[in-house]
Order: C-alpha cells, then structure tokens, then sequence
C-alpha cells in the first residue's frame, strides 16, 4: 500500500511539473516583485515633487497655474492604492496608468515654464531635484520593460498548451500590460522642416 501511495505521489509531482503550474507560481510571483518596483519608483517621483515645485515657487510665483497642476496630479496619483490586485482589475490598472500619465504631463509642463527663468535653472538645488527627477524617470522607465517582459511571459504561458489547462483549472487570467494612450499619434513620424518660415509680404 506504501508503495502504490509513493508512486502516486511522484506521479502528482511529476504531472505537476509538467502541466506548467510551477511556471505560472513563479512568473506571477516574478510579477508581482517588478510591480513593486515599479510603484517604488513611481514613489519616488511623486516624492520629489513638493520640493520640485517649492524650488520653483521662490522664482517664479506667478506660474501658479502650473504649480498647482503639479500639485493637483501628485494628489491624484497619491489617492490611488498601487495594491497587487491592481494588477487583476484592468479598469482599475488604467486608472493607475491614467493618473501617473497625468503627473508626468504636469512634470512636463513645469520644465517648459522653468525654461524662462535663468537664475532658477543655474539653482544648486533645482539642479539637484532635476538630476534626481531625471534619474527617477529613467528607473521608471526600466522598472516597467521589466513588469512588461514579465507579463509577456505570464501571458504566453497561461495561453500555451498545456499549461493553459491548469491556468484554466486555477483560475489565472490574462494580465494587463502598459500601454499608451495615444498610440495613432506617436506612430506617426514628426514632420521635420529645416527651412525657414517665409517673410510675411508687406
């Protein structure tokens, strides 16, 4: 009896092995770890942002306006819990994704405003917030190629004979991946034009 109980044993075991489930285990977990890093990251941006927008605000005041659309995102991004179930509810990862776009689009706006003034870019820590910032949105930047190549390979095994089966069995679903908002725009190429404007006839 002790033997036919081992052999069905290694018979479970090896069946498991085979149908994928490890796979799955270990790619859902490797998910979840690059989604911290991802928020991580995010966190730190939205970190730098009050001392960004209180270094700005001592030269240029009256670039209120944007100062609070700065302000207004990182509360929006602040207000959304970056929780791993996130990662199972597409609507509530959009909104996520929504609302980081959001902060970087103010972001952007605030260093086309610092453009004009001189004394403010030549600030020791201005340019320090800046240097983090830029360091920032490059950990972004490589933290979500991870999360993203980590979903692709979760995707394809869950739709993959015949570990499908046991995705199915299990109940493991499809995971959403980043994606851009206004993709028909950036696919098409910038129009580039060296030549100058003509001179308006008199």
């Amino acid at each position: 009896m002790r033997k036919i109980l081992t052999v069905l044993a290694a018979l479970a075991s090896l069946s498991l092995t085979n149908c994928g489930y490890n796979a799955i285990q270990g790619q859902d977990e490797q998910i979840k770890a690059n989604w911290s890093e991802v928020v991580n990251q995010y966190q730190r941006r939205a970190d730098l942002v009050p001392n960004l927008v209180n270094s700005v605000k001592g030269f240029a005041q009256q670039e209120k306006d944007v100062l609070l659309g700065v302000t207004n995102a990182r509360a929006k991004v602040g207000s959304i819990q970056a929780t791993p179930e996130v990662l199972n509810d597409p609507a509530a990862f959009q909104k996520f994704q929504a609302a980081q776009g959001e902060l970087s689009s103010a972001l952007s706006r605030l260093l086309v405003v610092t453009e004009n003034y001189p004394q403010l870019k030549s600030d020791a820590l201005f340019k320090d917030l800046m240097s983090q910032l830029e360091g920032t949105e490059n950990r972004i930047t490589v933290a979500r190629n991870r999360y993203i190549k980590a979903v692709q390979d979760y995707n394809v095994t869950i739709r993959s004979f015949p570990s499908n089966l046991t995705a199915m069995a299990f109940g493991y679903k499809e995971r959403p991946n980043f994606s851009v908002d206004n993709e028909k725009e950036i696919s098409t190429a910038p129009k580039v034009d060296f030549n100058p404007a003509p001179a308006p006839s008199k």
